[in-house]
C-alpha cells in the first residue's frame, strides 16, 4: 500500500482543543499537514497551535461554538479568512449525557443533537466545495461505540452517534464517484474528560489513549491504496471481543 504525503494539506479538526482532536493534530502536523484547530475557546488553541510549533508542525485557530445553531457559519466563514482549499474535514467535536430519558429534557437534546449530528452535516455541506479539487478529499466522523450498542441512561448521546452513522453511510453513497472517502471511527471508552464525566465509575487505566486514536486517523490518510474503510470499531482490551 503506497505511503501518502501530508505535506502542505490543509486539514480542519473540530474539537481540537484536547482529547482526540488535539492528539490527532498533532500527529497529523508532524506529517507535514497544516492544521487548521477549531474548539469554542481561543485560549486552549493557542496551548495547542504552541505545542504543534514546537513539533516544527503549522497550525492555524479557527474558533467557533458548535453546540449553537450558528457555529457552523462561524466556522467556515473564520476558515475561509485563511483558506481557499481544504483536504481533509475531521468532525470530532461532541458532547455526551448520562441522564435517563424521563430525565432528560428537550433542551438536552437540542444541544446533544446540534454538536453531534447537526454540526457535521452543515459543515460537510458548507466545506465540499473548498475540497473538491484535493487529491485526498476526506472527511473523518468520530462516533462512538454507542453508535452500534444502546447503553441504559445515554439514549439522547446514543440517538446523536446513531445520526452521524446514518448521515455519513448515505454522504459516503453520494460522493464515491467525485473522489470522497468517507471514514467513520467508533471507539469504545477513551481517556477523556468527557467520557470520565459521563462515566465516574470507569477504569481509567482500561481507556483507550487518545494518541491511539489519533494514529488510526493518521493511518487512513496516509496510507491509500485500493483499500478502502468505511468504519473502524475500536473497544476498550478489558471488553469482551465482538
Amino acid at each position: 500500500m503506497d505511503k501518502r504525503s501530508l505535506q502542505n494539506s490543509h486539514i480542519l479538526i473540530t474539537g481540537a482543543s484536547r482529547g482526540i482532536g488535539k492528539a490527532a493534530a498533532l500527529a497529523l502536523a508532524e506529517e507535514g499537514a497544516k492544521v487548521f484547530l477549531s474548539a469554542r475557546f481561543r485560549e486552549s488553541l493557542v496551548q495547542v497551535k504552541n505545542e504543534v510549533e514546537k513539533r516544527g508542525g503549522s497550525a492555524v485557530i479557527v474558533p467557533a461554538d458548535l453546540g449553537t445553531p450558528e457555529g457552523p457559519d462561524h466556522l467556515v466563514r473564520a476558515l475561509k479568512e485563511h483558506t481557499d482549499s481544504l483536504d481533509v474535514l475531521i468532525n470530532n467535536a461532541g458532547a455526551a449525557l448520562s441522564a435517563s430519558v424521563e430525565e432528560s429534557t428537550p433542551g438536552d437534546w437540542d444541544r446533544i443533537m446540534t454538536l453531534n449530528a447537526r454540526s457535521p452535516y452543515f459543515l460537510s455541506r458548507a466545506l465540499l466545495p473548498l475540497m473538491e479539487d484535493s487529491g485526498i478529499k476526506t472527511i473523518v466522523n468520530i462516533a462512538s461505540v454507542v453508535a452500534s450498542t444502546g447503553y441504559p441512561m445515554q439514549s439522547v448521546y446514543t440517538a446523536s452517534k446513531h445520526a452521524l452513522i446514518g448521515f455519513s453511510k448515505s454522504l459516503a453513497r453520494e460522493l464515491q464517484e467525485r473522489g470522497y472517502r468517507i471514514h467513520v471511527l467508533s471507539p469504545g471508552g477513551v481517556a477523556t474528560d468527557m467520557v470520565t464525566g459521563v462515566r465516574p465509575d470507569i477504569k481509567t487505566d482500561e481507556l483507550i489513549g487518545p494518541d491511539e486514536l489519533a494514529q488510526w486517523i493518521r493511518f487512513l490518510l496516509v496510507y491509500r491504496g485500493n483499500c478502502m474503510v468505511d468504519h473502524i470499531q475500536i473497544r476498550r482490551e478489558s471488553k469482551l471481543p465482538w
